[in-house]
């Protein structure tokens, strides 16, 4: 998704945005682990849409 999209969501589409992508990236991490993952680029990009998400978060409660 992009940041533009993301910014002109509210608050609250943003933390469950955030709840899915936290559980797509533990079960990213587990299927890393028993060796299931063939695109490991995949984890990276959902850590990075995660830290987008935190941040633009933490600027509308500022």
């Amino acid at each position: 998704m992009d940041v533009k999209e993301l910014r002109d969501q509210d608050v609250t589409q943003l933390n469950e945005q955030l709840i899915t992508l936290l559980k797509e990236h533990f079960e990213l991490r587990m299927q890393k682990s028993t060796s299931q993952l063939t695109d490991l680029s995949k984890l990276s990009k959902t850590k990075k849409a995660i830290a987008q998400i935190k941040t633009i978060i933490n600027e509308k409660s500022s």
